[in-house]
């Protein structure tokens, strides 16, 4: 065994299915790698490709009028009053995400000896390669580029834009070129979707060292080239484009650096790549045979710790890789199907927030800005929601979204999403965690914190008999009482989410504080049912649905720290009590990982273990290491491949702005390991190492603070002094679930400053 675990994964043969197709991907364009020497195909994505459906010009439903009205039949006893609070529209999805068209490059039959196909984590390149040929495609994050090299590419070569991907639609207009340049050729795609102005571009220039080039009808054909260097980008407009500026701008990057275009390319990627990837790693006590399998045949072997790491290395890279000009899709930045499962967009009310989940505390500001661009550039549209159906002032964030559209407009009876308001409070949190970890608040999420605080001063004017406040309508995401419908009063989840957003806006705005956190408490506290179980709704009467998917009353357990172990323990047990309850229902990939995340907050190793274990030995995997929504590879979804890095986070550091635990639910089975580059929220990295009779943690401090340290000998205050490192022996690690704060706790401790800290 070594502790260098592979940074990559690899495969014998070519992806014979697009969901196999190796990943690269820079925020804005993705490419999909299929890696065949006969027929090398580059599936060519970007984040703002949609096809306009209709849900392009949806408005928010003006229901205001008419909520005093729901409001107090709810309110009076009418479990249904919600079903028909609607417009009368059909249901309407966003706009769906599609692919823009493949790259493909085609040679003579050829003996493929020795065929090996890889993706290497820390620089995003894919390889391919057999005999002498030899295939490497990586998207610049500097360039916003997709880059593919080709060296001995035989004695002929035919390349060509092909567009003609399952569920392209039959009358999509498209208009194709070839011109021969200087370098070799230039390539274009034009498409314009049926009824539509709108359409988009792509747009490939070919530099071919030695050999010649000639037009074909694929487009271009290379003959005895040594070498043929691709450059692809894609771009959507409206009207005509502009493909002749952007084969000048694409031919500029051949020129930009010194020395050879491809290894120019690549070294201004890599700065930006591999410094945002290598910032954090996980890597265990794992067999060096096991780690040196391919993928598809890991996979096999959902207990070896090998998985885990690799895993837990391709959830990062891939969300890294799909975020940049937004956040990660429901497909990440990828797809091969026109036909994208709940159209490829962004949905609030768990896939999202599971994906990014890692992003804070993984060291990815990357993605955490990804977020902030998604929800800054739609603040107006979620204005128009709050307004419409609420008549409120400030801010109320859709379900669903494609990126362009930050309107709600998805109604149907069981699935009532524009009665949800705990959206943008969910979506937020991460931006809030972000600036706990800098230390630094950002003015743009003070405002929004600002708006959504006004949203509930107008919307919380309901109380009850005791003189509580109300949260009417009120709907926990994706679930209804069994005997009730889905739209109705005091869910847990809008519950817990009004309250932190009042409290975290009073955190931001001093001047405002008393007002709203005066609000805040004036909600009601959570119901514990006749189960023990914490209720799915705190509005006593109405009876909870324990079997599935979602776990939107847990929502104070995890993201938030409203309910732990520590500080609120009978809530915490209830919590428990409720987690142990819960079915798996459709056994959705999300809802392993959400219980596994809230099971981790619970201290509750032995659920994450089992959670978790639902996962790595469902078949959930594609050989590409992205996943599936459904067990056997049903439905391509990036939801477990991106929240599986932060279960793991969650199960060995967790902290919070005062507090520091460390190794709180670490799975049987993973016996040793070393997790690196954690952040914390009270502003320090962590380094820990694990092995069956020691753990070791190192904290490096950013700011000098006192924080709540908890491990299974017990707990205590520590004091971290800014600059010194902090060195921690934690001695056998036991599971147990901790007891209050104790002074004087016996510890383990020294600074690299080689006194204690102060």
């Amino acid at each position: 065994m070594s502790d260098r675990p592979a940074a990559g994964t690899w495969e014998p043969e070519p992806a014979a299915r697009w969901e196999d197709a190796f990943l690269s991907g820079n925020g804005r364009h993705g490419a999909m790698v299929t890696g065949d020497p006969r027929d090398d195909r580059v599936i060519v994505t970007h984040h703002t490709l949609l096809r306009p459906n209709g849900s392009e010009h949806a408005r928010p439903p003006e229901l205001a009028h008419r909520l005093a009205e729901l409001q107090d039949r709810l309110l009076a006893g009418d479990t249904a009053a919600a079903e028909d609070f609607t417009d009368g529209r059909e249901l309407s999805w966003v706009q769906p995400f599609h692919p823009a068209f493949q790259l493909r490059l085609r040679r003579p039959p050829a003996e493929q000896h020795g065929y090996r196909r890889s993706v290497d984590f820390t620089s995003g390149v894919v390889t391919a390669g057999c005999g002498e040929w030899r295939s490497s495609v990586f998207v610049s994050r500097a360039d916003d580029v997709i880059v593919q090299r080709v060296t001995a590419p035989g004695p002929e070569l035919r390349l060509g834009l092909d567009h003609r991907l399952p569920g392209a639609p039959p009358d999509l207009a498209v208009g194709q070129g070839t011109a021969l340049t200087a370098e070799g050729a230039l390539l274009t795609l034009s498409a314009r979707y049926p009824d539509s102005e709108r359409g988009y571009t792509g747009v490939s220039v070919v530099a071919v060292d030695g050999g010649r080039t000639a037009l074909s009808p694929e487009g271009a054909c290379i003959r005895d080239a040594e070498s043929v260097l691709l450059l692809t980008r894609v771009r959507r407009h409206t009207g005509e484009p502009d493909a002749p500026a952007e084969g000048e701008a694409l031919r500029a990057l051949l020129t930009a650096g010194d020395g050879d275009p491809y290894d120019a390319l690549l070294d201004r990627h890599l700065a930006l790549h591999r410094t945002a990837y290598l910032r954090a790693g996980l890597s265990l006590d794992a067999d060096d045979a096991e780690r040196a399998l391919p993928g598809s045949a890991l996979l096999t072997r959902p207990t070896s710790p090998a998985l885990l790491e690799r895993l837990f290395a391709a959830g990062r890279y891939h969300l890294l890789s799909s975020s940049g000009m937004l956040p990660p899709r429901l497909t990440g930045l990828w797809t091969g199907d026109w036909n994208t499962a709940w159209s490829g967009g962004f949905t609030a009310d768990a896939n999202l927030p599971l994906q990014t989940a890692s992003a804070v505390a993984a060291a990815l500001p990357e993605v955490t800005e990804a977020q902030a661009a998604l929800i800054h550039r739609r603040l107006d549209h979620w204005r128009e929601n709050a307004r419409a159906i609420f008549g409120a002032r400030g801010v109320v964030a859709p379900c669903h979204s494609d990126g362009e559209s930050g309107h709600s407009h998805h109604f149907q009876r069981e699935y009532p999403l524009h009665l949800w308001t705990a959206g943008a409070d969910w979506l937020l949190t991460p931006l809030v965690q972000h600036d706990e970890t800098s230390g630094r608040r950002d003015p743009r999420t003070a405002a929004a914190l600002a708006e959504v605080a006004r949203f509930y001063e107008d919307f919380l004017t309901r109380t009850d008999r005791d003189g509580r406040l109300v949260v009417v309508p009120s709907y926990s995401p994706e679930n209804r009482p069994a005997n009730a419908s889905w739209g109705t009063v005091d869910a847990a989840m809008d519950l817990s989410a009004a309250r932190h957003a009042l409290r975290t806006a009073a955190d931001y705005h001093p001047e405002a504080a008393a007002r709203l956190r005066a609000l805040a408490d004036r909600l009601p506290p959570h119901r514990i049912n006749a189960d023990g179980a914490l209720a799915e709704w705190a509005r006593p009467g109405l009876e909870d649905s324990y079997d599935h998917r979602h776990l939107s009353h847990l929502y104070g357990v995890w993201p938030l720290d409203e309910i732990t172990p520590y500080d609120t323990p009978d809530l915490a047990a209830a919590a428990r009590e409720a987690l142990r309850r819960r079915g798996a229902e459709n056994d959705s990939a999300h809802g392993h990982l959400h219980q596994a995340l809230v099971a981790a907050r619970l201290d509750d190793r032995a659920r994450v273990a089992h959670a978790l274990g639902q996962v790595l030995a469902g078949d959930y995997f594609h050989a590409s290491l992205m996943s599936a929504h459904y067990p056997h590879r049903d439905v391509y979804n990036a939801d477990a491949a991106h929240a599986l890095p932060a279960v793991v986070v969650e199960a060995l550091v967790r902290s919070t702005p005062g507090r520091l635990v460390l190794l709180p639910a670490l799975p049987a089975g993973y016996p040793g390991g070393r997790l690196h580059g954690i952040r914390t929220r009270f502003g320090a990295e962590v380094d820990l190492t694990w092995s069956p009779g020691h753990a070791r943690a190192v904290v490096r401090p950013t700011r000098s603070c006192r924080v709540d340290l908890r491990t299974s000998a017990g707990a205590r205050p520590l004091d971290l002094v800014a600059g010194e490192d902090c060195v921690l022996d934690l001695g056998p690690q036991q599971p147990q679930h901790f007891p209050p704060p104790m002074e004087g706790t016996p510890w383990h401790h020294t600074s690299s400053a080689g006194s204690p800290p102060r």
